[in-house]
């Protein structure tokens, strides 16, 4: 038997033995690794920040348009999410410019999340400033409930839903013309219906509120 020409070599690793730092430099080393450490968690936390995302709208579906409003609060705790429960029965109210309809112009009908009954509409909706969705009036003045509301050491009118005595909002007397009005409304007591959803939602009945910003759109072409 021939000898191979080449014998295998075992490669030999040198372990090195850590490098001690003497107090000189650890005193410079160590502060820092402790700036580079903060930095690092600094900018993953402001990473995480910036890519937060606006709340989004409901989901359109002729199932949620069911009337929910003869379910017990502990029913609708289980059906609601946290936030719409928080806001329609615990009188809650979320962060401005974080909720979903406020910079919503579709247009379209804003229904009772939990009865489904039609109580805003887009022809009547208006930009306030105020990040909260903001109308001059309700579809029908008969649909909601105007209260007196004295909480924390404030004078206002609290406005609920009449069928699913849901917490809406407030109504302020600094709105525009015809009414002077602004009904300052949670985006989660609300589910928006896009007019292009309204037949099949058996809101049929309010498209005749669009036809005239039809014409004015294809005019404007």
């Amino acid at each position: 038997m021939h000898e191979p020409p080449f014998k295998s070599v075992r490669p030999v690793v040198n372990l090195a033995k850590p490098m001690k730092l003497s107090p000189a430099l650890k005193s410079i080393f160590l502060p820092l690794l402790s700036v580079a450490a903060l930095a690092s968690i600094a900018t993953s936390g402001w990473t995480a920040e910036k890519k937060q995302e606006p709340a989004k709208p409901t989901a359109v579906n002729t199932e949620n348009l069911k009337d929910l409003s003869h379910l017990s609060d502990e029913e609708l705790k289980k059906v609601l999410t946290p936030e719409q429960y928080k806001i329609c029965k615990q009188c809650g109210t979320e962060p401005p410019f974080r909720n979903a309809y406020w910079n919503n112009h579709e247009a379209g009908i804003y229904v009772d999340v939990i009865s489904g009954e039609p109580l805003f509409s887009s022809t009547h909706k208006f930009d306030s400033g105020t990040g909260w969705p903001s109308f001059w009036q309700p579809l029908n003045k008969e649909s909601i409930v105007e209260k007196d509301d004295r909480t924390y050491g404030m004078v206002r009118t609290e406005v609920r839903s009449k069928k699913a005595d849901a917490h809406l909002g407030h109504v302020f007397d600094d709105g525009p013309k015809p009414t002077g009005l602004r009904y300052c409304i949670n985006s989660s007591s609300l589910r928006f219906i896009p007019k292009e959803k309204l037949q099949e939602s058996g809101l049929g009945q309010y498209l005749a509120l669009f036809e005239g910003q039809d014409a004015d759109k294809t005019a404007k072409k």
